[in-house]
């Protein structure tokens, strides 16, 4: 007997037989003969005994179907049949309104789910068709129905659901002396190790290049400074070796002898061995700076998946001292500074200076100079983002200054905001290691969800409420709420998990021979279950601020009440996360989600659920993870308070953002304030936004507020280049209604002009 139905969504509720009644009563009032209460009883009775106890939808309908058939009133079933059709073409048909606005080009949120993504090729329309066709052959075969369910309701978003079936992990730190050193095969040609800077820089980008489409994430290079510079050095040499064939003499002498630095200086005045010298290394200098001017080119230009995307590439660099990494990293700075093209700002490769107290922070440190010039850099091009390794978290025992391998034990970040650095399983480090797949949880529902309905009234009509009736007993419900969401998501995340370790290294064959840790030793028809638990599962969440609205009546960046209840909110993910690690055995961390598409499709659901409600769903957009709201007037030193005490507790991921107002371009000490700011307050990542316009025919850019008119070719065809989440995006036509809607509600935490932020 039938007891309990599984609905198409995955949502099991009981039987209730009055529906197939309902049912066959429709297709009887079709015919000519019309209604025969008897024979629905008949039918119906018969399909409730001789059911199984729990029965999906489509399976009752067949038993349904079949019984008409059996009867006298074979009209009836023909109608049925019809009826179930039209359902079937009725569902579809959202399935179809979706695939009609790839074809005719159409701008909306699935068409701009990635700005990074131009959907509007035809390798970009093919990618959108994949994607969506993939999403529901997920949901019917490989989520739970208590997942599907939870997806649904819009509880839960899973991060690149379209790839679940490839079992391709997210992003990878790429061991780039690997590649360099021993060269690797991509397709049908096998490529060299390098000899010089310029095939060095190549390969990097080949290598991002063919990892990312072994991935659905990001790729990064961890140590980009220390991997490139034994090729600066084999470049001198090389120079020196050509200036021996000129003069018909001897400088090997010169092959190794150690340089203090790399500067282009006149020849005038100098002679012998100081001449060849300094000819050799200005020779240098230009071949390290062209290489990096072509590897910033390629890097936004070569196309990834499928020929729609550049390579979503990140590097990190700032600690080596050495001569010839302090070229690499002055010459992309330089590099970085002039612009590609006509001038404009490079959109990739994310670029992360990792700062260092007695390498490159303080006046007296080595690296200092180049610190000073990065923050040049960055009040021009936004990048790079700054990496504080003297934060509490980011440090190891195992870090020596005088180690030439330090990089190894130097967390590296990537892309918006993701970080891998703890590890059960193996070495602490970030190299060769990546996240695995992350799930973000919709902590403003919940919230919502434990609001009686005259609270979700008042902030209707948007009057004030009494935040203290009831308080605690919607904080307990919520935290209650919460904790079945993380068990889920836990589930969820190790149910994928199971899944993508029976992926056979051969799937992989750069990311397995020579980029994940253990991958090497692994032959083409094994699995890579023993190697892939080096890499995270994230659990991520959205909209603290809004969550915290809706539970006391104000957020953390406005009362201290909330921000302790906010800290208190990520702590309790991060203590269940610590038990998750345990009983699954993955290193689970916490993310600060990095809400793209995801921060208007929350919102847009929870409002036709739950109605306009002032300051939790009044906006087309969630707030991002623990930020303060972008609309949310106050000092840069203030957010930079609230936000920082995240950081420690959202280790799978973070980043705090400043906007500035008006032309950063030459006060490059807003940018030194910012990170002395988070040296203080203990962050781990951090950045800078600002004004910059863009010519969209001609590429001229500039700060001036409000520029409608490019005085370069005198288009009016002008867009804002601006960060959607941790990354920059050419224009914002690719942008989606939700985060368009948070760009126009950003306000300035500095004002133009100001350099103190204490």
């Amino acid at each position: 007997m039938i007891q309990t139905v599984v609905k198409r969504d995955g949502r099991i509720v009981g039987f209730n037989e009055q529906k197939i009644m309902a049912a066959i009563r429709k297709a009887m009032m079709q015919t000519d003969k019309g209604e025969d209460e008897r024979l629905v009883c008949q039918i119906t009775d018969h399909v409730a005994q001789r059911g199984k106890a729990q029965m999906d939808v489509e399976a009752i309908q067949d038993m349904v179907e079949i019984e008409l058939m059996k009867s006298s009133r074979k009209d009836v079933a023909q109608k049925y049949i019809a009826y179930r059709n039209q359902r079937s073409i009725a569902r579809k048909a959202k399935t179809r309104d979706i695939f009609l606005d790839i074809v005719n080009v159409k701008s909306n949120d699935v068409t701009r789910e990635n700005a990074n993504m131009n959907a509007d090729t035809p390798a970009g329309m093919m990618m959108k068709f994949a994607s969506e066709s993939t999403k529901p052959f997920v949901d019917d075969y490989l989520l739970s129905s208590e997942v599907k369910t939870a997806v649904a309701q819009n509880y839960m978003h899973i991060h690149d659901k379209d790839y679940y079936p490839t079992k391709s992990l997210t992003c990878v730190q790429h061991p780039l002396d690997n590649i360099l050193n021993c060269g690797f095969i991509a397709g049908h040609g096998a490529s060299r190790p390098a000899k010089r800077i310029e095939t060095a820089s190549v390969l990097a980008c080949i290598s991002m290049e063919c990892a990312q489409n072994e991935m659905h994430g990001g790729q990064a290079i961890p140590a980009f400074d220390f991997y490139l510079a034994p090729f600066v050095r084999l470049t001198y040499i090389e120079e020196v070796k050509y200036l021996e064939d000129l003069n018909g003499e001897d400088y090997s002498q010169l092959y190794d002898e150690p340089l203090i630095d790399y500067l282009k200086q006149p020849l005038d005045g100098l002679k012998g061995i100081d001449r060849v010298r300094q000819h050799a290394i200005n020779k240098t200098v230009g071949r390290v700076h062209q290489a990096m001017e072509a590897f910033i080119h390629n890097m936004n230009t070569i196309h990834s998946r499928g020929g729609n995307q550049v390579v979503f590439s990140s590097i990190n660099y700032g600690t080596d001292t050495s001569a010839e990494g302090r070229c690499v990293m002055r010459e992309i700075l330089l590099s970085t500074f002039d612009g590609v093209g006509g001038g404009e700002t490079a959109i990739f490769p994310i670029q992360i200076w990792k700062k260092k107290r007695g390498v490159n922070y303080l006046p007296e440190d080595r690296n200092f100079d180049l610190y000073q010039l990065a923050c040049k850099v960055t009040a021009r091009r936004f990048f790079p983002n700054f990496l504080n390794l003297d934060a509490t978290f980011n440090q190891t025992d195992e870090w020596r200054p005088d180690d030439p391998k330090r990089y190894l034990h130097e967390v590296a970040t990537m892309g918006c905001r993701t970080r891998v650095f703890e590890n059960r399983f193996g070495p602490k480090t970030s190299i060769g290691r990546g996240n695995l797949s992350f799930t973000t949880i919709n902590i403003v529902k919940l919230a919502i969800e434990c609001m009686t309905e005259e609270e979700r009234e008042a902030r209707k009509l948007g009057k004030a409420w009494n935040c203290e009736e009831g308080k605690e007993q919607r904080i307990s419900l919520f935290f209650a709420k919460l904790d079945s969401m993380l068990e889920l998501a836990a589930k969820q995340l190790d149910d994928r998990f199971q899944f993508q370790k029976t992926a056979l290294a051969k799937q992989f064959p750069l990311l397995m021979k020579s980029l994940w840790i253990g991958g090497d030793k692994l032959q083409p028809n094994d699995t890579v279950e023993s190697v892939i638990n080096q890499g995270t599962l994230g659990i991520g969440f959205i909209g603290l601020a809004e969550c915290l609205v809706a539970l006391i009546g104000r957020h953390h960046g406005e009362s201290e009440e909330a921000q302790e209840l906010g800290l208190r909110i990520v702590t309790y993910m991060r203590d269940r996360v610590n038990e998750f690690c345990e009983r699954y055995h993955h290193n689970y961390s916490v993310l600060a989600t990095p809400a793209e598409g995801l921060a208007g499709r929350f919102t847009k659901r929870d409002r036709k659920d739950f109605g306009v409600l002032k300051g939790i769903t009044d906006r087309d957009y969630y707030t991002n993870s623990n930020h303060v709201p972008v609309y949310y007037k106050c000092p840069a030193r203030h957010k930079a308070e609230v936000e920082a005490p995240y950081h420690d507790i959202t280790r799978g991921g973070h980043i705090f953002y400043v906007e500035v107002d008006g032309d950063a371009t030459h006060n490059p000490q807003v940018i030194m304030s910012v990170v002395d700011m988070m040296d203080r307050l203990n962050m781990g990542y951090g950045s800078v936004n600002h004004n910059r316009n863009r010519c969209m025919d001609c590429g001229y850019e500039n700060a001036q507020p409000n520029m409608k008119e490019c005085p370069r070719c005198h288009s009016h065809n002008i867009d804002r280049l601006q960060r959607i989440t941790g990354y920059l995006v050419g224009t914002t036509d690719r942008w989606n209604s939700g985060k368009l809607a948070e760009l126009n509600d950003r306000v300035t935490h500095i004002d133009d002009g100001e350099q103190q932020l204490f």
